[in-house]
């Protein structure tokens, strides 16, 4: 980078970052949104958290099964609000709804448990924020979309990287601008072993915190097992949509957002438990998976076993163009031209410890993170006060969950789909069109779009 780009690269971001400070110090005069949070575990309190920053709020009610961990969120939260006051707590969200004195919600409970809560809130009046994948099933998700339409309600998903601020830079500088060229093909993946070791799960006896029946929800019943709950519940195929329902929606909805991309022609996908097939595990620990947008191909491939194939970007998306490389992760990106003689350019994440040293001890915080999810909070808030919608808006957070839930089912099936967005179909395959809709454990109704 010359002296000229750098100066510019640095005027842009000094530009960015006053108007983000700007907007924080004018939200004081804003009246407080009421806000609720179902499940404030480690991603709810960290989503609250930096909403809190960014805008005025009174955190009145908190939803979770488990009462050791809704109690621990209510001590944390009174800490850190104004009002020092501790929010009202629920074990069950439809009672904490029932109440409707909500402004926003945040939803950031396993998955299979995010469709029926966000409708609820959508139908309560609140706004909502919710985590990705935003379901476990297609039609879960278009039926969200459909309450938020029909009640006109904001719903940002938790897609942060829309809103990062290094990656911002990267799709403005290297893609709008044109710089790498034509791109038609882009790598995204994820390796990272796993943590843990083979051998079938303890069965142990549900902890007398937990309303096991309530966390299953409408999700088939299990054994209560070692180290499914918290945090373990993203290794069974029941509460989640694997790796790439995990890690693989950020990259593709990031590589989507990047280059304007809405659905994808055609999915399909190889893999299966193909190293960790003794693991409790039913995750599949190898996936690749196709996307073919038709004048661009998208290839997903995650393992959760060996060594990264870039040990700077092992949870990555990587655009080939006629003029260059651009890697672009949570972390960073980086710049490769084709030009030998050129310099390759890299960027980290913007670091804002100094601003927000509340940060620092926060305990599992995702440093890295943390900057985007602020400004997701902020697009959020600016939607609600407009009118308008949020750039992770519930329509965009739909097409890049289906598309991950449509892999895995093609790597059940073991072939390839041809998708209709309009019908909300599989062309010609009557059997996947029927798996877009997963069966609900009575007494839970899935929702109807």
């Amino acid at each position: 980078m010359n002296r000229r780009e750098f100066l510019k690269a640095g005027a842009a971001a000094g530009v960015a970052l006053s108007t983000f400070n700007a907007y924080v110090a004018g939200a004081a005069d804003q009246k407080p949104f009421r806000v609720g949070v179902i499940g404030p575990g480690w991603y709810g309190k960290m989503d609250l958290f930096r909403l809190m920053q960014v805008a005025p709020c009174e955190v009145v009610s908190l939803a979770d099964p488990d009462r050791r961990m809704l109690s621990e969120a209510a001590e944390m939260v009174a800490a850190r609000q104004p009002s020092k006051k501790q929010p009202r707590t629920y074990t069950d969200y439809r009672q904490m709804l029932k109440e409707r004195d909500l402004d926003i919600v945040i939803v950031a409970t396993p998955d299979h448990w995010h469709a029926l809560p966000t409708i609820a809130a959508c139908e309560a009046g609140a706004h909502v924020y919710v985590q990705k994948p935003i379901s476990v099933d297609v039609m879960e998700g278009k039926a969200m979309l459909d309450a938020a339409r029909k009640h006109n309600r904001v719903v940002q998903v938790g897609t942060q990287r829309r809103s990062t601020p290094h990656l911002i830079e990267a799709r403005d500088e290297y893609i709008r601008s044109g710089r790498l060229g034509k791109i038609a093909h882009v790598e995204m993946c994820c390796h990272f072993a796993s943590r843990g070791g083979p051998g079938k799960p303890q069965e142990i006896p549900v902890p007398e915190y937990l309303d096991w029946e309530m966390w299953t929800g409408p999700a088939p019943m299990r054994p209560y097992v070692r180290g499914v709950h918290p945090r373990g519940w993203r290794s069974y195929m029941e509460y989640c949509n694997g790796t790439i329902g995990d890690m693989g929606i950020h990259m593709l909805d990031m590589v989507r957002w990047m280059l304007g991309l809405g659905w994808p022609k055609r999915i399909s996908a190889s893999g299966g438990m193909l190293v960790q097939a003794d693991w409790p595990a039913n995750r599949p620990d190898t996936h690749t998976a196709i996307f073919d947008f038709g004048t661009l191909s998208a290839v997903w491939n995650h393992r959760t076993w060996g060594p990264p194939a870039d040990p700077d970007y092992p949870w990555a998306a990587t655009f080939y163009g006629e003029n260059g490389i651009l890697k672009a992760s949570v972390t960073s990106y980086t710049f490769i031209p084709n030009d030998r003689r050129a310099e390759r350019i890299t960027r980290r994440y913007l670091d804002e410890r100094d601003k927000y040293p509340e940060d620092v001890n926060e305990r599992d915080i995702e440093l890295f993170a943390v900057p985007g999810t602020r400004r997701h909070m902020k697009d959020m808030v600016d939607a609600i006060n407009s009118g308008g919608r949020p750039v992770a808006d519930i329509e965009e957070g739909h097409i890049s969950s289906a598309c991950c839930i449509m892999a895995n089912l093609s790597l059940q099936l073991g072939r390839g789909f041809t998708w209709d967005p309009q019908k909300h179909e599989v062309v010609g395959d009557a059997e996947a069109t029927r798996l877009l809709r997963r069966p609900y454990r009575s007494p839970w109704v899935h929702p109807a779009a």
